[in-house]
């Protein structure tokens, strides 16, 4: 059977906001959550299902892809988390904790603020970091391997544990209360260690309460050719280091665009506006226009019009879904002089009675050849 619509497993329209987005989801991430269902397959699968919805739906670019293109477009994806059918347990719980935050009923079910799961002894995966990636329109289409430098939290030397007295080392606090329906037992994460069944017993002055310190950090990032505005990238384990040896974060790179001097990115084709004079429009001419490979001659035939878009074909974006690459539309513009001379005033009066220079009445209309060319 195929997939289900990722707006139906949330329950929202196409117009949904990303309040709305986080509300539809965390309502059914309570609903199924495995603490509340244990040893529940249907309700497990349908808590992975309701986490890979939110993260399609939740980032703009896969949404993108999403309306566009549906379930395929969420195929290909490596190094953009694709869809979310690759999910762990683990992985759903600490990419989407922020989104309960430290709502109190959330956490007198599961374990306190950020959606732990309150199983004891757990893992806290470290906070992922979010940096700015500026790139150049070459960059962005050809693809690009760039050094970043940040500042990460790592585990500081010196740091001593110990096991949390208030849980007996588990990590987990048992409680047991009547109901109409008879006594039942929850569990929630120990709120001295914060699940982790350890306490720090001594540590260097400048690690925080966690036992981490900030440290300068370099990395490359490997950039894809495709890449647009706005898009995030995410690289595995260079973030923030957990505490007490937890995992890693991830860092999170938020790509901007460098505006490009005379080109323009629509989509994945590329953008450029010719101003050719009045005689080169008329009789034709070899112009070198400027792409993101370097110049390239283009042959303007004679009598060519304003607004007639040439096609230099393959010289766009490739696509990241690998539904082939764009094209450089080059527009062409006619300059027509504000001041003109006695001189040149006369000869334009004597070529405004030849019939060639009397405007065509059959002749289209910018949006019309614009239609034709598409």
């Amino acid at each position: 059977m195929g997939k289900r619509d990722y707006y139906d497993i949330l329950g929202v329209p196409k117009s949904a906001t990303t309040d709305e987005l986080k509300k539809a989801y965390r309502k059914l991430a309570i609903k199924y959550h495995p603490d509340k269902n244990p040893d529940n397959k249907e309700a497990e699968d349908k808590f992975k299902e309701a986490a890979e919805a939110y993260d399609v739906l939740s980032t703009p670019d896969k949404k993108s892809r999403y309306d566009q293109f549906g379930h395929s477009g969420m195929s290909g994806s490596a190094g953009f988390g694709g869809g979310g059918g690759g999910f762990s347990m683990d992985d759903i719980f600490s990419q989407f904790g922020d989104v309960f935050g430290d709502d109190s009923v959330f956490g007198s079910f599961f374990g306190g603020g950020g959606g732990g799961r309150g199983r004891g002894n757990r893992r806290t995966v470290g906070s992922n970091i979010r940096i700015k990636l500026k790139l150049s329109l070459a960059d962005m289409r050809n693809g690009v391997e760039k050094k970043v430098k940040y500042r990460r939290m790592v585990a500081a030397q010196d740091v001593k544990f110990g096991s949390c007295r208030h849980c007996g080392g588990s990590g987990a606090i048992k409680q047991v209360t009547n109901t109409f329906l008879g006594q039942m037992a929850t569990q929630s994460a120990c709120p001295v260690c914060q699940g982790l069944g350890q306490v720090i017993e001594s540590k260097p002055k400048e690690a925080n309460e966690q036992g981490l310190i900030a440290q300068e950090f370099e990395t490359s990032i490997k950039i894809p050719g495709g890449v647009a505005e706005g898009m995030q990238l995410s690289v595995q384990g260079k973030g923030n280091e957990g505490p007490a040896g937890g995992a890693s974060g991830d860092l999170i790179v938020l790509i901007e665009e460098v505006p490009h001097e005379e080109l323009k990115r629509d989509n994945n084709n590329v953008l450029y506006n010719l101003w050719l004079s009045f005689p080169e429009a008329a009789m034709g001419a070899s112009i070198e226009v400027p792409t993101l490979d370097g110049k390239a001659k283009i042959k303007v035939d004679s009598g060519t019009q304003a607004g007639k878009v040439l096609r230099l074909k393959g010289k766009g974006f490739p696509d990241l879904n690998g539904y082939g690459t764009g094209d450089q539309l080059v527009v062409i513009n006619v300059y027509v002089p504000q001041k003109i001379s006695a001189e040149e005033k006369e000869l334009l009066l004597k070529l405004q009675e030849s019939k060639n220079f009397k405007p065509d009445e059959d002749n289209k209309s910018f949006f019309d050849r614009m239609k034709d060319f598409f």
